[in-house]
């Protein structure tokens, strides 16, 4: 698990494919001093195992799947990249929770300047537009943002704040470049269910066309709590 705030921007050392995966060696000094072999390091928002640290490079590797589902096949030695560790039992979730499973790619529409900060459109299939939510939080590149105002009809807006721009590579961000997306795991909960034990499965009643997702009654009836008429959680 991971809170999208960036703690080191790495620079792509090597790319090289062996044995069915793809090894990415990363040059990051702050992060690689402290990595250790089988941990988990979101790269651009992307959840990757530490398989071998040498000096100030670390490396990972991507398999298949994460290739095909990011914008992993776009990177290039020499690129920057976003660097977060893992969070751990005792920090300051700062952010929002982000798993570092990404949904897909996203495509940067515009950039423009508003005042010190920066307004990036970035453009997304229909099938991931339906997980935002006016104000909610969106992982870009692995960056935690808030998203702007609905309706939202195939792309978002997010502000870039000064601080945001020095400390990710957004304030170099040009229209056209691909980002990895990863939509709020709870707003994927709630309207689809998934992700929520014994909700997944569930099947409509006779008054229902579709499973409704995350209601209350539903998490009542899994037995997650009860409530009082006051709105006070009562005992069982």
């Amino acid at each position: 698990m991971f809170t999208g705030l960036i703690r080191e921007i790495g620079r792509i050392r090597g790319i090289s494919p062996r044995r069915g995966v793809v090894r990415l060696d990363i040059d990051a000094p702050k992060l690689a001093a402290g990595a250790k072999l089988g941990e988990s390091i979101a790269v651009n928002g992307i959840c990757l195992t530490v398989t071998a640290v040498k000096g100030r490079v670390f490396s990972v590797e991507a398999a298949t799947e994460t290739r095909r589902l990011t914008t992993f096949e776009s990177w290039r030695r020499g690129d920057k990249v976003h660097l977060e560790p893992a969070l751990r039992a005792g920090d300051a979730l700062d952010g929002h929770i982000v798993q570092g499973h990404v949904d897909g790619p996203g495509r940067i529409l515009s950039v423009k300047k508003s005042g010190g900060s920066l307004l990036m459109t970035i453009g997304l299939p229909n099938e991931l537009a339906r997980y935002l939510t006016p104000k909610g939080s969106i992982a870009v590149d692995g960056v935690s943002l808030t998203v702007d105002e609905g309706p939202f009809d195939g792309s978002f807006t997010v502000n870039l704040i000064p601080h945001t721009l020095q400390a990710t590579t957004f304030s170099t961000a040009k229209t056209g470049r691909l980002v990895n997306l990863e939509t709020d795991v709870l707003v994927k909960a709630a309207r689809t269910g998934r992700g929520w034990p014994g909700l997944e499965n569930s099947k409509p009643s006779s008054t229902e066309s579709k499973p409704v997702g995350l209601t209350l009654d539903r998490l009542l009836a899994k037995g997650f709590g009860r409530f009082g008429r006051s709105g006070s959680k009562g005992r069982k």
